[in-house]
């Protein structure tokens, strides 16, 4: 066997070993392109896992999940309006701090989430585009399509 045989035999598959190497985040309806990285590191951890969990049973149902980003949005909303606006978003919120750990607060108050978040781009934030993007981010994180995220799959393992 010739050396250029060799190489000609390698390429491509090394072409298909780089296309399954990045398959996974290629799948990239992921959390780094769809949130920003203080977002997901301060929702990807245990302590934020456990918030959600509220039956205990060490995974967090879509129904926990929205049962919860109600209650943030509600934090949000501090006029009470539905429409949340960017010094409402950006401002701390106790009624969250009873709730939810610092760092998804803090990961989630950014005008960066904001604007990810405000899809018709009209400078607010409405309950049905907040509850949208919950629910996407939640079917992201649920890669086995189970209707239900375990610590795996809700750390991003």
């Amino acid at each position: 066997m010739s050396q250029h045989t060799t190489v000609r035999g390698i390429r491509p598959l090394a072409v298909v070993l780089a296309a399954l190497m990045c398959a996974p985040l290629a799948s990239a309806d992921d959390m780094t392109s769809f949130a920003t990285g203080g977002y997901a590191r301060g929702l990807r951890t245990m302590s934020e896992m456990h918030k959600i969990d509220t039956d205990g049973d060490g995974t967090v149902s879509k129904a926990e999940w929205l049962a919860y980003q109600e209650k943030v949005f509600a934090a949000l909303d501090k006029k009470k309006t539905g429409m949340v606006d960017e010094q409402e978003f950006l401002a701390p919120s106790n009624d969250m701090a009873s709730f939810a750990t610092g760092g998804y607060a803090r990961g989630l108050q950014t005008k960066a989430m904001m604007h990810k978040i405000d899809t018709d781009g009209d400078g607010t934030v409405s309950h049905d585009e907040f509850i949208a993007y919950q629910t996407k981010v939640f079917d992201m994180m649920d890669t086995n399509k189970s209707g239900s995220v375990g610590p795996q799959e809700f750390l991003g393992k």
